[in-house]
Formats: C-alpha cells, sequence, structure tokens
C-alpha cells in the first residue's frame, strides 16, 4: 500500500496539518487536480434533535440546528478533507446565501471554484433537513440556473472525477473527461421514471466505478441479492460497489477478479445528511492511492460513520484528526475483537501521531451572519 505524507501545519483546512494520501504519488507531470465535480450547491439549514417526526396542524421544537454548504457541496467538502485536490463547478446564488456557500467552501476548505460562478438574479436552492431517529426528512426549494451556469462541458484535467448518474440525460463533459484520462466514479439517485433501466444510464460506460445502494443496484439488474447485483454490474461497468446499509458494503473489481466485503462500523447516527458522499469521498480517495479494495472499502465505511456523529453535510466530513482520534481511541478501549482491529490496521502508516485539536467537534454553525469577535 503506498504511504502518505503529512502536511505542514498551515497547508491544510483550517491551518490544522492535514495527511497527503497521494504524497507518495505525485510527480510533476500530475494535473493540478485530483477530483473534479459539478452539480448544485444548497444552503442546507438542519434541526437535530427531535424527538418524533414533525405532526401536522403542531410545532415541534428542535434542540440542536445548523447551516452549512449542502448538494455537491457535500462531496466537494468530504474530498478536500481527505487531502484530495479539488475542483468544484458550480452556479451560486447571487444573495448572501451564496456568499456564504462561496466563502466556507473557497476560504474554509481550500476547494478551487475557478471553473464555479455567481449567478446575477438567481438566489441560492435552500434545504430543510429534519434529523430524528436515524433518519432524516427533507423540504427544498430552488430554481434551475440558466443551462449556461456553470459551463463543465470542458472540465479541467483532472485523477479522478465525481459525476452523478442521470437516466436518460447524459452528461457531455463525462465522457470529455474520460478521454482526457480522468477516472470516473459514478453514483445514481432513485429513479424516478420507475423504468430502472441500465440502458438508460449512458454514461456508466465512460466511468471506472458505479457505487450505488443495495436497492439501486437490485434494481438496475434484476438480482435477487445485492452481492449478486454487484457481480451483474461489473458487466457495464470495471468496478461494482454496492453499500448495504447496517451491514457495510460489497465490491467486485471484474479486471482483478478480486471481491470484497467489510461490514458497517455500529455508531448512534445523529444526522445521516451527506454520509453516503462521504463514502464515496472515502472509496475514491483510497482508490487513487492505490490501496486493495478491502481497506478502501473499510476507510469509505470509516469516513462515513464518523460523518453521522455530527450534524450538518458538508460540515460533517471528517478529516484526517477525526480519523486519527478514532483509531487512537478504538485501540484504546479493552476488550475489542482482534480481528475488526486488524481491518483497520492500514491506518497506522496514515494517520498523525500525534492530535492537534480536540475531537468530536461541530462545526455546523447555527445562524448565518454572526459577527466575528474581534
Amino acid at each position: 500500500m503506498s504511504s502518505a505524507s503529512v502536511l505542514p501545519a498551515g497547508a491544510g483546512t483550517h491551518g490544522h496539518a492535514q495527511v497527503d494520501p497521494l504524497g507518495a504519488l505525485r510527480t510533476p507531470a500530475d494535473p493540478a487536480w485530483d477530483v473534479y465535480l459539478t452539480g448544485t450547491v444548497f444552503l442546507d439549514i438542519i434541526f437535530t434533535g427531535l424527538d418524533s417526526a414533525p405532526v401536522r396542524g403542531t410545532e415541534s421544537w428542535a434542540r440542536g440546528m445548523g447551516s452549512s454548504p449542502g448538494g455537491v457541496a457535500n462531496m466537494a467538502t468530504a474530498l478536500a478533507r481527505l487531502g484530495l485536490r479539488t475542483s468544484l463547478a458550480a452556479a451560486f446564488g447571487d444573495d448572501h446565501y451564496g456568499d456564504y456557500c462561496w466563502d466556507a467552501l473557497e476560504q474554509g476548505e481550500g476547494i478551487d471554484l475557478s471553473p464555479s460562478r455567481t449567478v446575477p438574479g438567481w438566489h441560492s436552492p435552500v434545504t430543510v433537513s429534519m434529523a430524528y431517529e436515524g433518519e432524516r426528512t427533507m423540504v427544498s426549494h430552488g430554481h434551475e440556473p440558466p443551462p449556461e451556469e456553470p459551463a463543465p462541458d470542458c472540465p479541467p484535467a483532472a485523477r479522478a472525477a465525481v459525476a452523478s448518474l442521470t437516466p436518460g440525460r447524459p452528461a457531455p463533459w463525462i465522457a470529455q473527461a474520460a478521454a482526457r484520462g480522468t477516472r470516473v466514479f459514478a453514483d445514481v439517485g432513485w429513479d424516478e421514471t420507475g423504468a430502472w433501466d441500465l440502458a438508460g444510464l449512458t454514461d456508466l460506460a465512460h466511468c471506472e466505478a458505479f457505487l450505488p445502494n443495495a436497492e439501486e443496484a437490485m434494481r438496475y439488474t434484476g438480482a435477487r441479492c445485492p452481492r449478486a447485483a454487484a457481480h451483474a454490474l461489473t458487466e457495464h461497468v470495471p468496478l461494482a460497489v454496492v453499500t448495504l446499509g447496517a451491514e457495510g458494503a460489497y465490491a467486485v473489481d471484474r479486471r482483478t477478479g478480486e471481491s470484497a466485503e467489510v461490514p458497517a462500523i455500529a455508531v448512534e447516527a445523529l444526522d445521516p445528511t451527506g454520509a453516503g458522499d462521504v463514502f464515496v469521498a472515502g472509496f475514491v480517495t483510497g482508490t487513487l492511492a492505490g490501496w486493495p479494495l478491502a481497506d478502501r472499502l473499510a476507510f469509505a465505511g470509516l469516513t462515513a460513520a464518523l460523518s453521522v456523529q455530527e450534524f450538518g453535510g458538508s460540515l460533517s466530513a471528517p478529516g484526517w484528526t477525526e480519523i486519527a482520534a478514532w483509531w487512537h481511541e478504538v485501540r484504546s478501549v479493552e476488550g475489542q475483537d482482534p480481528a475488526a482491529l486488524r481491518r483497520y490496521a492500514f491506518l497506522a502508516d496514515l494517520v498523525p501521531g500525534e492530535l492537534d485539536r480536540p475531537w468530536p467537534l461541530r462545526r455546523a454553525v447555527p445562524t448565518i451572519g454572526f459577527r466575528r469577535p474581534a
């Protein structure tokens, strides 16, 4: 497995030491960006600590609240916090919400927004998310930006790209990126048409990996179990990764014939918003770093498990400090299953030895616009 390098303080997000998982692989000929992605940035307003689902005709009070960039910002932030040089093409609203999201991503997370633009007169899409009983309910509002905003049809050179496939709606930039040697990792949303036809996912032919959940994988393939669905998907894409919820994840690589399954880490979920994006970001990181398939699955599952213990989508994504803290803490607990610890032993060569800030952290701000103390 490739080793990682630790950047000096100030080189990473929020001025803390950051791990560069690709440090041993970088050469002067590399593209400027590790990962490119495009999509819509939402402002997420998250209510947590609800005792139950809201009931019609009543008022519910939440014990916690946070605001953070959402939508494609969840994936971009997760990638950046894992040390990948991330470039995002997105339309931003011409309002205070848009300004806040732009600043949080560019200044707070170090994400390249040069392919992005603010759309005059267009307001930021907003999602209100209510988290309770380990689940979430969302209400969103927004309008489609003008079709030329942003213009992702000429993606910058990057090692990898993350794409969300839409049935029947190919995205030209995916084929263009793949033709330039970019490795495309794709997920997919629920097929509202009910067709569940893989032929409608035409961009899958340009992808290296496809990462649906178990229900999506079975519906697209007609398989009766998610593991069989993963094998069936490798007829269409080299690498299939199927998330199994509380059971973990299963992956098959057609090129090597390798398969792997890793159980999930049991945690108390505060807010599952963005956990799927964090899983994909963890898997992309491990793949670009050249890790074994099982290590990639374990790392992706760990990062997703850490994210659901914080509220918010993008701002709950863990960085290397949180990963290091978990690894140090879990080894200090008596009675741990030795086999389970061995599953994550690869972290020993990756995480920083000294923690430079407390853990866990809560980073989603309750209110946008507070003045910072002088």
